[in-house]
């Protein structure tokens, strides 16, 4: 794997670490790469029941590599360039959203652009205080990738977002927070104490009914009510048949922590 994108895992909880700290994260064509071609593994994975995705130095990820754009944009193939590396990008973002895990951005120092796109296709999001925030599109004449323009919204509001998108102001942890971009704000100096504290939970828990929790909000925004109430039956019906479900309905009934398998 190329060392701009590395992973590790321990104990079920799987750690991506985006490894450009000499220009915060931005994500060059080799780093998009790695990161869609893990991602893409670790959708099989028989060991994982949660994944952190963080960044090296002082920042998450801070979008696109607007250097190498100015260095290359006026290269005759540099349109073809930029639309497969768009189609690498939105390959990682279904990924992630494909996971039948939860997966956790932590978040700190600078997200920008695509790193916002992608903390917003994470199921959860925990930031360090003094995190900037900024979708920067607009400030370089370009419209979002990266889905951004499908959660942002659903996050804050179609009035909200067309603001953040439009102007590509800077807004703090705390008015992230206060708008449901992240989960939770914390010290710097206990960020990745947190993050490994929800994940060790999550992964604890009864990852079957995470990964249809998952599958069911992916869907919930585009099915009418009656599909959707048909895919929750269906997926209530299958978690029944679980070991975690009887471990669960056990332990209720024996005042007991459950501990669950994930199968």
């Amino acid at each position: 794997m190329s060392d701009t994108v590395l992973y590790s895992e321990a104990d079920g909880i799987g750690t991506i670490t985006f490894n450009r700290p000499q220009v915060f994260n931005a994500m060059s064509g080799e780093l998009m790469i790695a990161f869609r071609d893990l991602t893409a593994r670790l959708k099989t994975s028989a060991t994982l029941r949660a994944l952190i995705i963080k960044g090296n130095g002082k920042a998450f990820l801070a979008g696109g590599d607007v250097a190498m754009f100015n260095a290359n944009k006026d290269d005759p193939q540099f349109v073809h360039t930029v639309s497969e590396l768009i189609d690498v990008l939105h390959a990682s973002i279904s990924n992630l959203r494909a996971l039948p895990f939860p997966v956790i951005a932590e978040v700190h120092g600078a997200c920008a652009g695509a790193g916002m796109s992608l903390m917003a296709a994470c199921d959860f999001a925990i930031a360090a205080t003094g995190t900037q925030f900024k979708t920067a599109y607009s400030m370089i004449g370009l419209t979002p990738d990266g889905g951004s323009t499908f959660f942002l919204p659903r996050m804050v509001g179609m009035r909200k977002a067309t603001e953040l998108i439009m102007l590509s102001e800077s807004i703090s942890a705390e008015d992230a927070l206060n708008m449901s971009l992240v989960n939770r704000v914390v010290a710097l100096a206990v960020l990745h104490a947190e993050v490994e504290a929800l994940a060790a939970r999550l992964a604890a828990g009864p990852t079957g009914t995470y990964a249809g929790t998952k599958a069911l909000l992916n869907q919930a925004m585009s099915n009418t009510l009656s599909l959707q109430l048909q895919a929750e039956k269906e997926s209530f019906v299958a978690c029944t048949k679980t070991a975690d479900f009887n471990e669960g309905v056990g332990a209720f009934v024996e005042k007991r922590a459950a501990k669950f398998s994930g199968k």
